[in-house]
């Protein structure tokens, strides 16, 4: 009986441990408190030397670094409420159509955001 408390006082601790480890954000090894399944993902290189750099900057390993961006990602895009018709709609407008704004032409206008050289919003026209 001795020796069953004992290790009920030492998982009771690991416990404890874990859980203040969870709530702790700044806590650097979080996942080693909490079942790990490993899965292989395809990245190109670019985005593999990226999480590289950050997780060396921060001191983390990578894992700890793709689940902090999908808690984040998670908390700011509600994909659970994606309006699949009005994404048909739209398409379908596009379709019947063929207007659009080129994206190199929006990705111009949005860098040019906050600087003394602002853009107007580029208008739509025919494309291909």
């Amino acid at each position: 009986m001795a020796s069953s408390g004992i290790v009920g006082c030492a998982a009771q601790r690991s416990l404890q441990w874990a859980k203040r480890g969870l709530d702790n954000v700044s806590s650097r090894n979080y996942l080693g408190y909490v079942n790990l399944i490993r899965r292989t993902l395809e990245i190109d290189p670019g985005t593999d030397a990226r999480l590289d750099a950050i997780a060396a900057e921060r001191g983390q390993d990578v894992s700890t670094v793709l689940a902090e961006a999908l808690a984040l990602l998670d908390s700011v895009v509600d994909i659970t409420e994606a309006d699949l018709g009005e994404d048909r709609r739209r398409l379908g407008e596009f379709m019947r159509t063929r207007e659009a704004i080129p994206l190199d032409e929006v990705k111009t206008w949005v860098a040019s955001w906050d600087s003394a050289g602002e853009l107007a919003r580029p208008t739509s026209r025919k494309i291909g």
